[in-house]
């Protein structure tokens, strides 16, 4: 089963997120067979850490929320909330797979929370700039209720473009990289 996981920081702990850099990707370490896409998202131009974005493949609900709630950033209270969903990875790919790689060009974090009939059901026609695309379900998986996105794009407003414009009750977009160790 895939999941969807956007830890997202709390105001003023850039601090402690860096204290506990290791920490986090030694847990993450643990993870990589599993995982599909993960990476910081930022604010200011890419200066200012908002939170962190981890897509895996874990066997079950419970699974996935031992991997979100036992991290060591959650854990100190690096992070404000956690968004925890299903996912369906429609590309099949992980991001590592994705042929513009890790760098060149600004990447982004693109989220689409639904109301009403699902939108954005299939992957959009010009797919070759989507590092990971796939729709937001309900707990049992049984319910769309949005759609996330990783892409690269010009700039927010292009990134914002991977999804149907006045299909969803709200888009977020956001600053993104490839995270993992340098």
């Amino acid at each position: 089963m895939e999941f969807f996981c956007y830890h997202r920081d709390r105001a003023g702990s850039a601090a402690l997120r860096g204290e506990l850099l290791e920490a986090h990707w030694g847990y993450m370490d643990r993870f990589a067979a599993e995982m599909i896409a993960r990476g910081p998202t930022f604010a200011d131009g890419g200066e200012a850490p908002t939170g962190s974005v981890h897509i895996v493949d874990l066997p079950d609900p419970a699974a996935a929320r031992a991997f979100a709630f036992d991290e060591p950033n959650y854990q100190a209270g690096v992070y404000r909330d956690v968004l925890l969903r299903r996912w369906r990875n429609l590309l099949g790919r992980t991001m590592w797979d994705f042929p513009g790689g890790p760098s060149g060009g600004r990447r982004y974090l693109v989220l689409g929370f639904g109301s009403g009939p699902a939108a954005d059901l299939d992957v959009p026609r010009d797919r070759g700039e989507l590092i990971a695309y796939g729709p937001l379900l309900s707990d049992d998986g049984v319910f769309r209720v949005g759609t996330a996105a990783l892409v690269r794009a010009a700039g927010p407003d292009a990134a914002r473009a991977v999804l149907t414009a006045g299909r969803h009750a709200g888009i977020e977009v956001h600053e993104w990289e490839f995270g993992g160790r340098r």
